[in-house]
């Protein structure tokens, strides 16, 4: 079955080739024969009822500082297409989510992988709440008072911006921190939404697994170690990546949450799990496959193909 296949990324030729998910994912669509096309987020277009993109037909190969070759500059109808990967990095924002509702137009019969509104309506640190009995404690508030009472309650918090990535803005507030206040005026000053403030999870000093699902079904996990003295494990943070095995534990949670993605339409989602505690459901840009398939010699961006492959015949 030899699919046409969009990429709405970021700027494919800025990737790193060993760790990005969606070159990985790129290069195993090229191995099945399937032919690629590369847009960035901003050149997306939607006009009189169609939904276009300014992009470049694209051709991967595994070689660094020569990974990619983007061929004439066109604009298509992704209409026409099979596949659409919406692939671009957080931060989850308004212009992220207006991708979303401009993708909607097309899915499913052009198949968006993740579905779009299920994206839009499942971001990470949200979907998870739906979990409670999985999840540690957890509040989102931007009231100061019911903060401070929540740190009150669990002595040491974590406490991160509702729709931050990567590691960034998350700050460990133990019993002993004197800063609550101020970094609750940083965070307000400059956005209007809600914090998110869970209970500190000392197992993370033994690393943030990261389990990833395809179609709903675990198909493996690492484990992200942080830096000494470093409360975030997330790779763009410094994390280490180590190989790790999914525990009886995972399996639960991962029966407990595979069957809502399953119907949500979320093919690739990587969730995060400290000391046996779901702490985020990630469904915009997962990472991790590159290092799963390293640890463990899976062929995962094949399984992700295959799932997306069947979606296509049952169109």
């Amino acid at each position: 079955m030899a699919l046409k296949v969009a990429f709405q990324m970021d700027p494919v030729g800025a990737v790193n080739i060993r760790a990005d998910s969606s070159f990985r994912l790129a290069e195993a669509a090229q191995a099945r024969g399937h032919r690629l096309f590369h847009y960035t987020p901003d050149r997306l277009i939607f006009r009189d009822g169609r939904v276009l993109a300014r992009g470049w037909p694209m051709t991967v190969r595994r070689v660094e500082g020569d990974h990619v070759t983007l061929g004439p500059e066109a604009e298509v109808d992704l209409a026409d297409w099979d596949v659409v990967w919406l692939r671009q990095d957080p931060p989850f924002d308004m212009a992220y989510i207006t991708t979303t509702h401009i993708l909607e137009h097309i899915h499913p019969r052009t198949l968006v992988v993740n579905d779009p509104f299920w994206v839009r309506n499942s971001p990470e640190k949200l979907l998870v709440l739906r979990f409670p009995h999985l999840t540690p404690p957890t509040m989102i508030a931007r009231e100061l008072g019911a903060i401070r009472a929540f740190k009150a309650a669990h002595g040491d918090v974590i406490l991160k911006p509702l729709y931050g990535n990567g590691g960034a803005g998350v700050f460990r507030l133990d019993p002993a921190d004197r800063n609550l206040s101020a970094l609750h005026e940083l965070f307000t000053g400059f956005s209007r939404e809600p914090l998110i403030v869970q209970k500190y999870l000392p197992e993370v000093a033994d690393g943030d697994k990261r389990i990833i699902l395809v179609d709903g079904e675990a198909v493996g996990a690492i484990n992200r170690i942080p830096q000494p003295g470093e409360t975030r494990s997330n790779l763009h943070a410094g994390g280490r990546a180590e190989k790790a095995t999914l525990t009886e534990r995972d399996r639960a949670i991962c029966a407990a949450i595979g069957p809502v993605l399953r119907e949500r339409g979320q093919v690739f989602v990587g969730i995060d799990v400290i000391g046996g505690w779901l702490t985020e459901i990630n469904v915009t840009s997962p990472t991790g496959i590159q290092e799963l398939e390293r640890f463990d010699g899976l062929d995962v961006a094949g399984r992700v193909w295959d799932a997306i492959e069947a979606r296509r015949r049952a169109v």
